[in-house]
């Protein structure tokens, strides 16, 4: 917005609450995930690129058939828990007026002066989906954990 006055005093950008409530959490928690995809990258031998460059595999053969498996199984963890940090840091939208479940449990605590009912059930919310959640995660884990080479 500060551009825009510079150039062109009158003009004024909206920008709907949900778009930069998705920016904002979107922003940070990429940043996240690149931490933890650069930690699984690192964590990653030298010796498998070599291994694979030594078999005849190209740059991203080596890549997508050796290193990407091994990548995903270091990395998914680490997703896994800032998926359900995400999903609990949902609730800071509210703050920009975005209304999510924490607010509208405000909005009909405030109505109904039973705070303790709506706010429980909101909790119960976030609790159902985190749950859902760890079970969609452990079942993405089982399958890539199967996919292991057997020695």
């Amino acid at each position: 917005q500060q551009l825009m006055r510079l150039y062109d005093p009158t003009a004024a950008v909206e920008v709907n609450a949900f778009v930069s409530g998705m920016i904002a959490l979107g922003v940070v928690f990429s940043s996240y995930a690149s931490e933890v995809f650069l930690s699984a990258f690192r964590a990653i031998p030298k010796g498998q690129y070599e291994g694979g460059y030594s078999v005849g595999l190209s740059g991203w053969q080596t890549m997508r058939l050796v290193v990407l498996p091994q990548l995903i199984r270091i990395a998914l963890p680490g997703l896994a828990n800032l998926w359900l940090i995400l999903l609990k840091d949902t609730a800071l939208v509210s703050a920009i007026g975005l209304a999510d479940i924490l607010r509208q449990a405000g909005v009909a605590a405030r109505v109904t002066k039973h705070a303790f009912l709506f706010f429980g059930v909101a909790a119960l919310i976030y609790l159902l989906l985190a749950i859902i959640s760890s079970f969609g995660i452990n079942a993405i884990e089982r399958r890539v954990g199967r996919q292991q080479v057997q020695r």
